[in-house]
Protein backbone atom coordinates (compact mmCIF):
# COMPACT_ATOMS: atom_id res chain seq x y z
CA UNK A 1 0.00 0.00 0.00
CA UNK A 2 2.48 2.55 0.95
CA UNK A 3 3.82 1.92 -2.67
CA UNK A 4 2.21 4.97 -4.43
CA UNK A 5 0.99 8.35 -2.55
CA UNK A 6 -3.30 9.00 -2.46
CA UNK A 7 -2.20 12.25 -4.70
CA UNK A 8 0.35 14.63 -5.33
CA UNK A 9 0.39 18.08 -5.73
CA UNK A 10 -2.60 20.44 -4.20
CA UNK A 11 -5.62 18.75 -2.53
CA UNK A 12 -8.35 20.76 -1.80
CA UNK A 13 -9.93 21.03 1.67
CA UNK A 14 -13.04 21.48 0.46
CA UNK A 15 -15.47 23.98 2.36
CA UNK A 16 -19.48 22.72 2.44
CA UNK A 17 -22.18 24.85 1.55
CA UNK A 18 -25.17 25.35 3.57
CA UNK A 19 -28.21 26.87 2.57
CA UNK A 20 -30.28 29.99 4.15
CA UNK A 21 -31.59 27.58 6.90
CA UNK A 22 -28.12 26.06 7.43
CA UNK A 23 -28.87 22.80 5.02
CA UNK A 24 -26.05 21.14 3.00
CA UNK A 25 -26.91 22.61 -0.65
CA UNK A 26 -25.85 19.86 -2.49
CA UNK A 27 -27.01 22.00 -5.96
CA UNK A 28 -24.10 24.33 -4.90
CA UNK A 29 -21.33 21.68 -3.54
CA UNK A 30 -21.76 19.92 -7.07
CA UNK A 31 -20.60 22.82 -9.26
CA UNK A 32 -18.58 23.68 -6.89
CA UNK A 33 -16.77 20.22 -6.91
CA UNK A 34 -16.84 20.40 -10.99
CA UNK A 35 -15.02 24.09 -10.85
CA UNK A 36 -12.34 22.27 -8.68
CA UNK A 37 -11.82 19.11 -11.03
CA UNK A 38 -12.01 20.99 -13.80
CA UNK A 39 -9.64 23.34 -12.95
CA UNK A 40 -6.79 21.47 -12.09
CA UNK A 41 -7.06 20.42 -8.06
CA UNK A 42 -5.25 17.23 -7.86
CA UNK A 43 -7.67 16.00 -4.95
CA UNK A 44 -10.55 16.53 -3.06
CA UNK A 45 -10.40 16.33 0.91
CA UNK A 46 -14.01 16.63 1.91
CA UNK A 47 -14.91 16.44 5.28
CA UNK A 48 -12.19 18.28 6.92
CA UNK A 49 -11.79 21.46 9.25
CA UNK A 50 -12.79 23.34 6.57
CA UNK A 51 -15.80 21.49 5.62
CA UNK A 52 -17.08 22.23 9.05
CA UNK A 53 -17.39 18.53 9.79
CA UNK A 54 -17.37 19.35 13.57
CA UNK A 55 -20.91 20.61 13.52
CA UNK A 56 -22.32 17.88 10.70
CA UNK A 57 -24.21 15.20 12.18
CA UNK A 58 -23.08 11.38 11.30
CA UNK A 59 -25.88 10.78 8.80
CA UNK A 60 -24.84 13.98 7.38
CA UNK A 61 -21.08 13.56 7.22
CA UNK A 62 -21.50 10.24 5.74
CA UNK A 63 -24.29 12.08 2.57
CA UNK A 64 -21.90 14.72 1.84
CA UNK A 65 -19.06 12.41 1.59
CA UNK A 66 -20.81 9.66 -0.41
CA UNK A 67 -22.05 13.17 -2.84
CA UNK A 68 -18.52 14.24 -3.50
CA UNK A 69 -17.40 10.76 -4.15
CA UNK A 70 -20.25 10.09 -6.78
CA UNK A 71 -19.86 13.41 -8.34
CA UNK A 72 -16.00 13.22 -8.49
CA UNK A 73 -16.73 10.03 -10.33
CA UNK A 74 -12.87 8.69 -9.78
CA UNK A 75 -11.62 11.76 -11.83
CA UNK A 76 -9.77 12.64 -9.22
CA UNK A 77 -8.89 10.89 -5.50
CA UNK A 78 -11.26 11.46 -2.74
CA UNK A 79 -9.84 11.63 0.83
CA UNK A 80 -12.68 11.46 3.40
CA UNK A 81 -12.33 13.80 7.06
CA UNK A 82 -13.16 10.72 9.23
CA UNK A 83 -11.59 11.63 12.87
CA UNK A 84 -12.84 12.38 16.25
CA UNK A 85 -12.33 12.18 19.87
CA UNK A 86 -13.80 9.13 20.06
CA UNK A 87 -12.17 5.90 18.82
CA UNK A 88 -15.10 4.13 18.10
CA UNK A 89 -16.71 7.32 16.38
CA UNK A 90 -13.88 7.50 14.34
CA UNK A 91 -14.00 3.98 13.49
CA UNK A 92 -17.81 4.38 12.61
CA UNK A 93 -17.29 7.16 10.02
CA UNK A 94 -13.92 5.93 8.64
CA UNK A 95 -15.61 2.58 7.23
CA UNK A 96 -19.02 4.49 6.49
CA UNK A 97 -16.19 6.13 3.85
CA UNK A 98 -14.79 3.14 2.52
CA UNK A 99 -18.32 1.66 1.76
CA UNK A 100 -19.39 5.43 0.09
CA UNK A 101 -15.98 4.46 -2.21
CA UNK A 102 -13.51 7.57 -0.71
CA UNK A 103 -9.91 6.41 -1.53
CA UNK A 104 -8.63 7.08 1.76
CA UNK A 105 -8.94 9.02 4.91
CA UNK A 106 -7.80 11.85 6.73
CA UNK A 107 -8.03 11.24 10.31
CA UNK A 108 -7.04 13.80 13.07
CA UNK A 109 -5.56 13.76 16.37
CA UNK A 110 -8.19 13.25 19.25
CA UNK A 111 -9.10 16.76 20.14
CA UNK A 112 -10.03 18.23 23.74
CA UNK A 113 -9.53 14.91 25.75
CA UNK A 114 -6.27 14.19 24.05
CA UNK A 115 -4.25 11.60 24.36
CA UNK A 116 -0.72 10.32 25.51
CA UNK A 117 1.70 9.32 23.03
CA UNK A 118 0.60 5.69 23.94
CA UNK A 119 -3.00 6.71 23.59
CA UNK A 120 -2.70 7.97 20.04
CA UNK A 121 -0.60 4.68 18.60
CA UNK A 122 -3.21 2.96 20.27
CA UNK A 123 -6.23 5.74 18.75
CA UNK A 124 -4.47 5.65 14.93
CA UNK A 125 -3.41 1.85 15.05
CA UNK A 126 -6.84 0.54 15.86
CA UNK A 127 -8.90 2.52 13.48
CA UNK A 128 -6.34 1.34 10.78
CA UNK A 129 -6.96 -2.27 11.64
CA UNK A 130 -10.16 -1.83 10.84
CA UNK A 131 -10.12 -0.38 7.18
CA UNK A 132 -8.38 -0.79 4.35
CA UNK A 133 -8.45 2.73 3.33
CA UNK A 134 -4.83 4.55 3.49
CA UNK A 135 -4.84 6.79 6.58
CA UNK A 136 -3.29 10.29 6.58
CA UNK A 137 -2.45 11.36 9.86
CA UNK A 138 -3.88 15.01 10.58
CA UNK A 139 -1.47 16.10 13.08
CA UNK A 140 -2.41 19.79 13.98
CA UNK A 141 -2.34 20.65 17.66
CA UNK A 142 -3.16 23.81 17.78
CA UNK A 143 -6.80 23.41 17.07
CA UNK A 144 -6.72 20.16 18.81
CA UNK A 145 -4.37 20.99 21.67
CA UNK A 146 -2.63 17.28 21.02
CA UNK A 147 0.63 16.82 18.95
CA UNK A 148 1.54 13.51 17.37
CA UNK A 149 5.36 13.53 18.29
CA UNK A 150 7.92 12.98 15.29
CA UNK A 151 9.19 9.46 16.97
CA UNK A 152 5.15 8.50 17.23
CA UNK A 153 4.29 9.44 13.49
CA UNK A 154 7.28 7.16 12.47
CA UNK A 155 6.13 4.56 14.78
CA UNK A 156 2.76 4.52 13.25
CA UNK A 157 4.04 4.65 9.41
CA UNK A 158 6.16 1.73 10.17
CA UNK A 159 4.03 -0.52 12.26
CA UNK A 160 0.32 -0.06 10.26
CA UNK A 161 0.64 -0.73 6.94
CA UNK A 162 -2.44 1.40 5.79
CA UNK A 163 -0.81 4.51 7.66
CA UNK A 164 0.93 5.89 4.52
CA UNK A 165 0.90 9.59 4.71
CA UNK A 166 0.53 12.85 7.42
CA UNK A 167 -0.86 16.07 7.16
CA UNK A 168 1.43 18.26 8.59
CA UNK A 169 0.17 21.40 9.96
CA UNK A 170 2.11 22.48 13.20
CA UNK A 171 3.36 25.27 11.33
CA UNK A 172 7.14 24.24 11.71
CA UNK A 173 9.49 23.36 8.89
CA UNK A 174 11.65 22.30 11.60
CA UNK A 175 9.56 19.62 13.34
CA UNK A 176 8.27 18.47 9.49
CA UNK A 177 12.00 18.07 8.70
CA UNK A 178 12.49 15.91 11.84
CA UNK A 179 9.19 13.66 10.58
CA UNK A 180 11.25 12.93 7.40
CA UNK A 181 14.43 12.40 8.98
CA UNK A 182 13.07 10.16 11.69
CA UNK A 183 10.97 7.89 8.62
CA UNK A 184 14.04 8.02 6.15
CA UNK A 185 12.22 10.50 4.10
CA UNK A 186 9.67 7.53 3.16
CA UNK A 187 6.65 8.88 4.48
CA UNK A 188 4.45 11.31 2.10
CA UNK A 189 4.02 14.49 3.86
CA UNK A 190 1.33 17.25 2.57
CA UNK A 191 1.74 20.94 4.05
CA UNK A 192 -1.33 21.34 6.01
CA UNK A 193 -0.49 25.52 5.74
CA UNK A 194 -0.61 27.23 2.30
CA UNK A 195 2.12 29.22 3.74
CA UNK A 196 4.46 26.66 3.17
CA UNK A 197 3.83 25.14 0.30
CA UNK A 198 7.48 25.38 -1.24
CA UNK A 199 9.55 25.03 2.20
CA UNK A 200 7.28 21.37 2.59
CA UNK A 201 7.86 20.38 -1.09
CA UNK A 202 11.65 20.90 -0.64
CA UNK A 203 12.23 18.52 2.39
CA UNK A 204 10.60 15.77 0.01
CA UNK A 205 6.89 16.80 0.57
CA UNK A 206 4.04 15.52 -1.72
CA UNK A 207 1.95 18.35 -2.01
CA UNK A 208 -0.38 20.17 0.13
CA UNK A 209 -3.90 19.99 1.86
CA UNK A 210 -4.87 23.75 0.93
CA UNK A 211 -7.40 25.89 1.58
CA UNK A 212 -6.52 28.30 -0.93
CA UNK A 213 -7.43 26.04 -3.47
CA UNK A 214 -11.23 26.21 -2.94
CA UNK A 215 -10.47 29.86 -4.72
CA UNK A 216 -7.65 29.28 -6.87
CA UNK A 217 -7.30 25.85 -7.35
CA UNK A 218 -4.99 26.41 -10.90
CA UNK A 219 -2.69 28.54 -8.93
CA UNK A 220 -2.41 25.87 -5.98
CA UNK A 221 -2.11 23.53 -8.26
CA UNK A 222 0.65 25.46 -10.23
CA UNK A 223 2.62 25.69 -7.12
CA UNK A 224 3.60 22.17 -6.72
CA UNK A 225 3.35 21.50 -10.61
CA UNK A 226 6.13 23.70 -10.74
CA UNK A 227 8.32 22.54 -8.66
CA UNK A 228 7.72 18.88 -9.13
CA UNK A 229 8.96 19.89 -12.61
CA UNK A 230 12.07 21.27 -11.84
CA UNK A 231 11.19 25.50 -12.28
CA UNK A 232 11.67 26.01 -8.15
CA UNK A 233 11.77 29.81 -9.08
CA UNK A 234 8.28 29.65 -10.59
CA UNK A 235 7.01 28.02 -8.23
CA UNK A 236 8.45 30.19 -5.25
CA UNK A 237 7.10 33.10 -6.80
CA UNK A 238 3.64 31.77 -7.11
CA UNK A 239 3.96 30.86 -3.52
CA UNK A 240 4.95 34.72 -3.05
CA UNK A 241 2.60 36.47 -5.48
CA UNK A 242 -0.02 34.48 -3.19
CA UNK A 243 1.55 35.13 0.19
CA UNK A 244 -0.69 38.11 0.88
CA UNK A 245 -4.49 36.54 -0.01
CA UNK A 246 -3.23 32.97 2.03
CA UNK A 247 -2.98 35.68 5.21
CA UNK A 248 -6.21 37.12 4.63
CA UNK A 249 -7.70 33.89 4.16
CA UNK A 250 -6.31 32.98 7.51
CA UNK A 251 -7.57 36.26 9.39
CA UNK A 252 -10.15 35.29 11.14
CA UNK A 253 -11.07 31.12 11.98
CA UNK A 254 -10.96 29.22 9.17
CA UNK A 255 -13.39 28.63 7.17
CA UNK A 256 -15.05 31.89 7.80
CA UNK A 257 -12.85 33.53 5.20
CA UNK A 258 -12.80 31.14 2.65
CA UNK A 259 -16.76 30.99 2.57
CA UNK A 260 -16.87 34.63 2.15
CA UNK A 261 -14.17 34.14 -0.26
CA UNK A 262 -16.62 31.89 -2.20
CA UNK A 263 -19.65 33.89 -1.76
CA UNK A 264 -17.28 37.13 -3.60
CA UNK A 265 -17.09 34.42 -6.71
CA UNK A 266 -20.05 33.92 -7.02
CA UNK A 267 -20.57 30.26 -5.86
CA UNK A 268 -22.41 30.37 -2.51
CA UNK A 269 -23.43 32.52 0.63
CA UNK A 270 -21.10 32.21 3.36
CA UNK A 271 -23.69 30.54 5.80
CA UNK A 272 -21.59 28.79 8.42
CA UNK A 273 -22.93 26.90 11.17
CA UNK A 274 -22.54 28.05 15.25
CA UNK A 275 -20.08 29.07 16.57
CA UNK A 276 -18.81 30.36 13.29
CA UNK A 277 -19.84 33.77 12.56
CA UNK A 278 -19.74 35.81 9.73
CA UNK A 279 -16.66 38.00 9.13
CA UNK A 280 -16.84 41.07 9.91
CA UNK A 281 -16.41 44.04 7.65
CA UNK A 282 -13.20 45.51 8.10
CA UNK A 283 -11.39 42.36 7.89
CA UNK A 284 -13.94 41.53 4.73
CA UNK A 285 -12.24 44.45 3.01
CA UNK A 286 -8.69 43.51 3.26
CA UNK A 287 -9.85 39.98 2.11
CA UNK A 288 -11.65 41.57 -1.24
CA UNK A 289 -8.95 43.86 -1.62
CA UNK A 290 -6.56 40.42 -1.73
CA UNK A 291 -8.89 38.96 -3.97
CA UNK A 292 -8.29 41.74 -6.32
CA UNK A 293 -4.53 42.30 -6.14
CA UNK A 294 -4.00 38.59 -7.10
CA UNK A 295 -6.74 38.92 -10.27
CA UNK A 296 -9.42 36.45 -8.95
CA UNK A 297 -12.14 39.23 -8.38
CA UNK A 298 -12.19 41.90 -10.90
Amino acid sequence: MKDMAIFTGAGVAIATPFDENYKVDYDSFGKFIDFQVENGTDAIIVCGTTGEASTLNHPEHINVIKYCVDRVNKRIPVIAGTGSNDTHTAVYLTTAAEEAGADGALIVTPYYNKATQKGLIEHFSHIAGKTDLPIILYNIPGRTGCKLESKTIARLFKEVDNIVAVKEATGDIAFATQIMYDTQGDIDIYSGNDDMIVPMLSIGGKGVISVLSNIAPKATHDICAEFFAGNVEKSRELQLYYFELIKALFCEVNPIPVKKAIELMGFFGPHLRRPLTEMEPETTERLKKAMIDTGILK
